[in-house]
């Protein structure tokens, strides 16, 4: 069984999602794309919109009752993503 997730590799999971789907994704295809329940990925998805790493848009689209919703990944969430990606390969590199 592998080891969870810490905060940061959910983190970077998300984005990563994001990013791998042009750099915005609906809320439903990022659950599973990250592999979260609903909770915790509005959990996360608050902080990140807090943070700036992400935003969401919302269209109005005639044929819904409500708005369609798009995740979308900010220029500092694609700081967020290069940054993590250098650390793991230091950490790698000393086999931490």
């Amino acid at each position: 069984m592998a080891a969870r997730r810490s905060r940061l590799e959910l983190v970077f999971d998300i984005l990563l999602s994001i990013q791998n789907k042009g750099g915005k994704i609906k809320p439903t295809h990022l659950m599973y794309k990250s592999n979260l329940s609903h909770k915790l990925l509005n959990s996360y998805l608050e902080e990140l919109i807090e943070k700036g790493l992400v935003n969401v848009e919302e269209e109005f689209v005639k044929k819904r009752d409500g708005p369609l919703k798009t995740v979308v990944i900010t220029e500092k969430g694609l700081g967020f993503l290069a940054e993590f990606r250098r650390m793991r390969e230091f950490t790698d590199a000393f086999g931490l």
